[in-house]
This record gives C-alpha cells, structure tokens and sequence, in this order.
C-alpha cells in the first residue's frame, strides 16, 4: 500500500477501502497554542498537534440499516485498513440503526480540500502575550493578583462519503479565562472572552474591569436567600440558553419528555415564551462566530445523526419574537413528528433589541438588586421543567438606587432557563460572550444581559 498522510489522502484511502454499502469518513487535523500564568507570572505554555480519524461503516439488511463508528487517535497509512474493518465489524454485528437515513448525496467538492490542514502555534499570542505582561505589572502595582490561562485551537475537518461528498471546515477556537485575587486570596473575580484569533481581546480593559469588580468587594454584606432582582451577565444568560438548547430535541418534545412538550400531546412549537422581542437564533455564517455550515457527526444521539453528515446548515430561529419557532431535528425526528429539519449549529445568538450595556442597566436599577459575575457547577434537577440548580461564583454584588455598595455571599439558585425568559422585563445589547460552565464544549455565543425581577436563590452557598 502506499503511503499516505495528507489529511484527504487518508479520508480517500479509507473510502477505497471500505466494502461496506456505504461510508462516511472524518479526519480532523487538531493544533493547540496554550499560556497559563499565576501570580501575575507565565508558568507554562505549549503547543500540540493531533490527528483523528472517524469511520462510519453502513450495512443494509433484511432488517433495515445498520452503522457501525470507531474513531482512534494518531492513525496512520498502516492504521487504516484496520479501522476501515473494524467499523464494518461493528455494522455487521449491530441491529438495525433506528435513525437509518439514506447518505446525504451529491458532488459538492469544499475549496482546498486536497490543502493541507490550517494550524495554530504560538505566534497567534504574538499581539497577546506582551499585553498580558503589562496587565501584569499593571495588576502587581495595583495590589492584586492575576491567574488564567488562554487557548487557541485550529481543527481542519475533512469528511468524504461513499455518495460523493468531499467538505472541509477550519475551525479556530481561542478562549481567555482571567482571575484577579486580593493579596490575601480571600476575594476573586472572574473574566473571560472566546475569539477566533487573540486579536480582539484587551488583557487591559479585562484588567481594569476585575480591578473594578475586586473594589466593589472591600465591603462585605450578608444576605439571606429569597428572591432578588438580579442582573444576568452575558456569560450566565449563555450558560442558561446553551443548557436549554441542548434540551430542545424534537422527539423528546413530541414524546411529552420535555418542558416543550405541549400537556396532552405534541410540542410548544407557536407558543409564545417571552413577552419581550427575544430572538434565540443559530447561524453557521454568523460574524465573529462562524462555524462548520453542514453537519458534522461522530456519533448518534438526540440532537444528531451519524446519516446526517454533511447535509448542509442554513440559518435558524429557535425563538422568533418571543415565540418557539424551532426545535433541533435531524432528518431522523423529522420523519418521526412531522417537524422540519433544523439540525444543531455550534454557535448561539440571542438578540433582544436592548441597546443598553450592563453598567448602564446598573445605573437605571431602582432600588436594590443584584449584579451576578457567572453561574457554575449547573445541574438539571427536572427535565419537565427544565429546572436547572447551581451556583454563582466569582462575585455577587449588591446594587442599590444604580450604584455598587458592595459584594454579598454566594447562593445556590434554582431557575428554569424557559420560565426566566417569559419573566425578564429587559434585555440589554447583545455581545459576544464566554460561557463559563460550558466553555470547555460549546463557546460560539453572543447574548444580552437580562434582568429578571425574582429571581430565585434558593441557598446560601457560604465559602464558594
């Protein structure tokens, strides 16, 4: 056999290979850069590079259709034929697939298929790392102390199928966590940023903001758990909607497993959830958050569908107005509820015709509220109503009559991201955020802060 190691060489060679009745196969080329400090000092950085190579084998039988996935790390020309053998292994010995679907067809070819893979290193910090340096001596004159790390990742995705299909997506993805601590340790605040390139974060301006945030906190005040008017940041408003989404399956929903579900049968889909103009929307081609624009799927689950791969991702409301427009089907679900296909998109929007920033939504609260920096350790408690527990962290802060006076305990709250939307009196403008929770897996988004009026906490949550 010849050798073989460009990223479409393999994906073609393994094609040839496969003897199955169809085939779909995924290389992604994988290259990191990383920077970690602490104490207002770099500790490490490093750059990685990997290779990893999914097979989707299908198998058509008296039965219906079987597929059989195996992915593995590191493959190389000698790895192939194995692989290739090893998910028609697992077709044959599989039942059939319940979301069997024909392979997605056609001879689209992506621009720069047969390119080699993008990549990233450490030069993407060239513009970054010398800023940060001066953020710290800016934070070590100032007396606080700065801890974080920032990520930059580059996957190039080959997919080839049987049918015809050859696309590539390159994918950057940078992610900036920054903590500022007081000398002693015992107050911390939290910033962070997601970015394409490293060229549009401002380790001064991040600075400047925990510097503020750790000021509020020199005046420490108890409070008890209850109900608040509370500002949401962008960051937690993301964390809230990205839980929701993934909950938003159109076979659970049209199952009666779900809040979406409608009592007595069928889903929401046309009811109206806020009465504020929010629109929750997903887009491949959104600026700034752009991501793969046809499915990519490395398994089956809920919310995708190995058969799925490469059909092409158009633009879709979720929320259109205030009202639920869409839920996330794949061809699959289609066929089973009667909705339109609408598969998930790695990016979200929420767009709600606010214009004011966070500081200025502050400002205009009347009497007292609280100011949340972002929520973490998230959990689902009820799936009927999609209430969600956990805690702030990082920072709350007491407002009163527009102003800061101070930073308040911890809680643990109790929310259903569904019922916050239909009871928020005001979205702010939409910006490109950092979930906390949920930035290790999804970082594409762009929300409003939001001001809910009673908003549950249910705890106190001392020593967070």
């Amino acid at each position: 056999m010849s050798r073989v190691s460009k990223p479409h060489e393999i994906v073609e060679r393994a094609l040839e290979l496969s003897t199955a009745d169809g085939c779909v196969v995924i290389a992604d080329e994988e290259s990191s850069a990383n920077l970690r400090w602490a104490g207002n000092a770099l500790t490490t950085n490093g750059v990685t590079r990997g290779r990893t190579l999914t097979v989707i084998a299908t198998v058509d039988g008296a039965q219906g259709t079987a597929s059989g996935v195996v992915s593995r790390s590191a493959v190389t020309a000698d790895d192939l034929e194995p692989l290739v053998r090893a998910a028609e292994a697992a077709a044959r010995g599989a039942g059939p697939a319940e979301d069997a679907q024909p392979l997605v067809g056609g001879v689209p070819v992506s621009p720069g298929f047969t390119d080699a893979p993008a990549e990233t290193g450490s030069d993407v910090f060239a513009e970054f790392a010398p800023a940060l340096g001066d953020a710290f001596a800016r934070a070590r004159s100032g007396g606080r102390e700065l801890y974080g790390f920032a990520n930059h990742e580059m996957t190039s995705t080959y997919l080839g199928t049987s049918t015809g299909l050859r696309l590539r997506h390159d994918q950057p993805n940078g992610t900036l966590e920054l903590n500022a601590k007081s000398p002693d340790r015992t107050r911390s605040t939290w910033a962070g940023r997601s970015t394409r390139d490293f060229k549009d974060v401002d380790p001064a301006e991040l600075d400047t903001e925990l510097a503020r945030r750790l000021s509020w906190s020199e005046r420490r005040i108890e409070l008890p758990a209850g109900r608040y008017e509370t500002l949401l940041p962008p960051t937690a408003v993301a964390d809230l909607l990205i839980y929701q989404l993934w909950s938003s399956t159109a076979r659970d929903a049209a199952e009666g497993r779900t809040v979406f579900s409608r009592p007595g049968g069928g889903t929401r889909l046309g009811e109206k959830l806020s009465g504020l103009p929010l629109t929750l929307r997903s887009d491949p081609h959104a600026p700034g958050l752009e991501s793969a624009p046809f499915v990519i799927a490395h398994s089956s689950g809920d919310s995708a569908s190995v058969f799925d791969n490469g059909l092409p991702l158009a633009p879709t409301d979720w929320i259109r107005g205030g009202e639920l427009a869409h839920l996330t089907t794949t061809r699959h679900t289609a066929g089973l509820t009667g909705l339109p296909v609408a598969p998930a998109i790695d990016n979200l929007v929420l767009d709600g015709g606010g214009e004011r920033s966070l500081d200025e939504m502050v400002a205009s609260t009347t009497g007292r509220g609280l100011l949340l920096t972002c929520l973490w350790y998230i959990r689902e408690v009820d799936p009927a109503t999609l209430l969600l527990t956990g805690l702030t962290r990082d920072g709350v802060y007491l407002v009163e009559d527009g102003e800061v006076v101070g930073e308040v305990n911890n809680f643990r709250f109790n929310e259903s991201p569904v019922d916050l939307l239909s009871r928020a009196t005001e979205a702010g403008r939409t910006e490109k955020t950092l979930p906390r929770e949920w930035g290790d897996w999804f970082t594409r988004a762009a929300m409003p802060a939001l001001r809910i009026p009673d908003f549950n906490m249910s705890s106190v949550s001392p020593g967070v």
